[in-house]
């Protein structure tokens, strides 16, 4: 914890039936005006701290503080945070001006300053023409906006966001992902967001926590997560990921030397390996893997590879091989000219700078 911790969860843990943990000593900390996301798969415990950090679930061990204040015992109408959950939760029989003007009624607002705060929610989120219509009226994407506004509307300073662009099409979900990180950013709202989509993560928020199973596997702004997961689990979960099974057979100089199962050594760098014989699963994103070995250093490893198959995909070329024994290991390429198109069948070499290719536990 430090002096300027906004949000903090204080080795929080929770069950539902007093066995089992689904939320594991959880210790986290934000900065006021930070955009935080928590990813990971079903069951894996991020919207469980969401919800205790909004006051709908208690914590069964640990303290969770707001702004320094401790909130476990405060009931969530007075917690003073917004929430966006993904059925957009609107009140049916009330207009869109109602729907924004019932918290700031709820909270004891005169009627010249809630139609104030309204016009003003609604203009951040472009529908200030529709504040006469009711929600059936409005598109999914509409009644998504005026969801987004009513958690804005009595200017918390921490909103919290359950997946509220599952039910979205994809480009209207983009679009939702540019509006609401720039009305973030403009406002300076600290934002926790919850999600399962790893894509909705890496370009919307300044830090990612990724939890399974009940814990923080690794919290790192998304480009960090991306390149350099700390886990097979991170390296897995987040974007596309080649892997390889095999043994350190040396650690020397920041690199490690790791044979395969078919006995081919290739260079890698040690994360959380630390020993010569220790099993590991190396990760090479795909678009890492060099297929014009003649870019790579002296004396740098290669592996023979066979092309499986070539797929066309506009901006880039996606190429599956056989790569020691795993059949689909991919190779991304892009679109440039003088690329060159693989056959099936094809024999290459292809190879990987080791700073590139990480050693990891193979869990």
């Amino acid at each position: 914890m430090t002096d300027t911790a906004f949000v903090e969860f204080d080795r929080v843990q929770k069950s539902y039936d007093g066995e089992v943990l689904v939320v594991k000593d959880l210790n986290l900390t934000m900065p006021k005006g930070e955009f935080l996301t928590m990813l990971g798969p079903s069951g894996s415990g991020k919207t469980t701290c969401l919800m205790m950090l909004a006051g709908f679930e208690t914590a069964t061990h640990g303290e969770i503080r707001l702004d320094g204040q401790e909130i476990n015992n405060i009931p969530p109408h007075k917690r003073g945070i917004g929430m966006v959950f993904q059925n957009y939760a609107l009140f049916p029989h009330m207009t869109v001006n109602e729907n924004l003007a019932f918290p700031l009624e709820v909270r004891g607002m005169e009627k010249s300053v809630r139609e104030d705060k309204v016009r003003r929610a609604l203009d951040m989120v472009q529908m200030g023409a529709f504040g006469n219509r009711r929600p059936a009226q409005l598109s999914g994407g509409q009644q998504q906006r005026i969801a987004l506004a009513r958690a804005l509307v009595f200017e918390p300073e921490l909103v919290l966001m359950d997946e509220p662009l599952g039910a979205l099409d994809k480009q209207l979900r983009e679009q939702m992902q540019f509006e609401i990180t720039r009305l973030a950013h403009d406002l300076g709202i600290t934002t926790v967001y919850v999600t399962h989509d790893q894509t909705e993560a890496l370009t919307m928020s300044d830090r990612v926590a990724v939890f399974n199973d009940g814990v923080i596997q690794q919290l790192a702004p998304p480009d960090q997560l991306y390149e350099e997961p700390e886990n097979s689990f991170v390296a897995q979960f987040i974007g596309e990921n080649n892997t390889l099974e095999g043994r350190v057979k040396a650690i020397s100089g920041g690199i490690a030397e790791v044979e395969l199962h078919d006995g081919r050594i290739i260079d890698a760098k040690p994360v959380n390996v630390h020993n010569p014989g220790e099993r590991t699963r190396v990760s090479i994103r795909p678009e890492r893997v060099e297929m014009n070995t003649a870019r790579l250093p002296e004396g740098a490893h290669t592996l023979e590879a066979e092309v499986q198959e070539f797929i066309y995909m506009g901006d880039i070329f996606r190429t599956r091989l056989s790569v020691a024994g795993n059949d689909d290991f991919i190779v991304k390429t892009r679109n440039a000219p003088g690329q060159t198109r693989m056959e099936p069948g094809q024999k290459i070499q292809i190879g990987w700078l080791a700073e590139d290719c990480r050693a990891l536990d193979a869990a």
